[in-house]
């Protein structure tokens, strides 16, 4: 039986390994695909590939086909999530210097994000007072988990995201670099770029995210509508393979999912480093013992590769909280809700997942404890 190529691309993170699996370990070849892993560094470049058709399919953050069907921030382009790649697996990270100044305000290791707020929120009160300028910190790109994760903390905290620190844009891969060259003071990044600026000896972990939102959702697998509906037989037996490879991450042993990623063409940092984010053991700074993080990050337990609507939905808001759309009508705005509703597709999920006989969630927008939002 020949195979079916598909080019697939994503960022080196600990969440690729799906991907990574589905490729290596025979999982898409069992459902008639060989699959080309294309690495890049930025999100917008993964968006760009895609939208242009170098990419049939990619790892894609949760609300980046929303942006791309609702044309904010790029091209409008029918972008479509049949599937999410796990959750949660993400962490706020500071350099040493902010680290202490927020300890010296209360702030301790291993606290929760209220106790953390409030002690960052008095060390931005000090600069203020003495005319240093903004902290900035940095996320993966403006539609992302990631951004919406900070400035959630930074206003339930009682900072202003939009005034009192600088937000900026800076691909995962360059996050310790900037860090290191004191250009940002902190980040909100998947793993493992912050246990790499623990181990580098320049950050310090504050929380995980999942410190605000439990098994919040992450990335996606994203595609073209037009490519999905021209390749159906394609499209399932992608899903079916990232399903399957989803279930063996969660089996795995952390040491050996660590060490298949380690490879230069995949995440290509220290199996060490990765294995801290895979296993949920987390360094919190410089020469500490790590602590277990419980439900850290997921693959495939939870219904996490389940695209829920909720989810989808509340991206949606938080674009619309953020003013990153413009004033519109309430018909407009609820034709937008629909627009980032049905991006997220079930039954697409379904469909695929079908024939396996697995155990599917009953409703697109069920509530409950697998999609609590915070």
């Amino acid at each position: 039986m020949s195979l079916v190529p598909l080019t697939v691309g994503f960022v080196p993170l600990i969440d690729c390994a799906p991907l990574v699996v589905a490729a290596e370990l025979g999982f898409a070849a069992a459902e008639g695909l060989t699959l080309t892993l294309t690495r890049e560094n930025a999100w917008a470049t993964i968006r760009d590939r895609v939208m242009v058709g170098h990419c049939h399919a990619a790892q894609m953050l949760g609300p980046m086909p929303i942006a791309s069907r609702l044309g904010i921030g790029h091209l409008t382009v029918d972008l479509i999530a049949p599937m999410a790649l796990g959750w949660g697996g993400n962490a706020i990270t500071v350099a040493g210097g902010t680290w202490e100044a927020m300890r010296d305000q209360g702030a301790a290791e291993a606290a929760g994000p209220a106790r953390q707020g409030e002690a960052l929120r008095a060390v931005i009160a000090e600069r203020a007072r003495s005319g240093a300028k903004p902290l900035t910190l940095a996320m993966v790109y403006p539609f992302s988990s990631h951004h919406y994760a900070l400035r959630y903390w930074l206003a339930a905290s009682g900072i202003d995201p939009d005034e009192e620190v600088r937000l900026v844009v800076v691909p995962p891969p360059f996050m310790v670099d900037a860090l290191r060259d004191g250009q940002i003071d902190g980040f909100c990044v998947g793993e493992p770029w912050n246990s790499m600026a623990v181990a580098a000896g320049i950050g310090h972990i504050v929380m995980p995210t999942t410190a605000i939102w439990q098994r919040s959702p992450e990335k996606v697998l994203g595609m073209r509508a037009d490519w999905a509906e021209r390749h159906p037989d394609e499209t399932q037996a992608l899903i079916r393979a990232l399903y399957r490879a989803s279930q063996w991450c969660e089996g795995a042993e952390a040491s050996e999912l660590a060490r298949l990623l380690a490879q230069p063409e995949f995440v290509g940092e220290r199996a060490a480093d990765i294995e801290r984010g895979v296993s949920g053991a987390l360094c919190l700074s410089p020469g500490s013992a790590p602590i277990r993080v419980a439900e850290f990050q997921g693959y495939a337990r939870q219904f996490g590769t389940f695209p829920c609507r909720s989810h989808a939905l509340w991206f949606y808001h938080q674009m619309v909280r953020w003013q990153q759309l413009p004033a519109a009508s309430a018909a407009e705005s609820a034709s937008r809700a629909v627009t980032a509703r049905e991006t997220y597709r079930p039954d697409l999920y379904r469909g695929a997942l079908q024939s396996l006989g697995v155990e599917v969630p009953p409703g697109d927008l069920a509530a409950g404890r697998f999609f609590d939002q915070p």
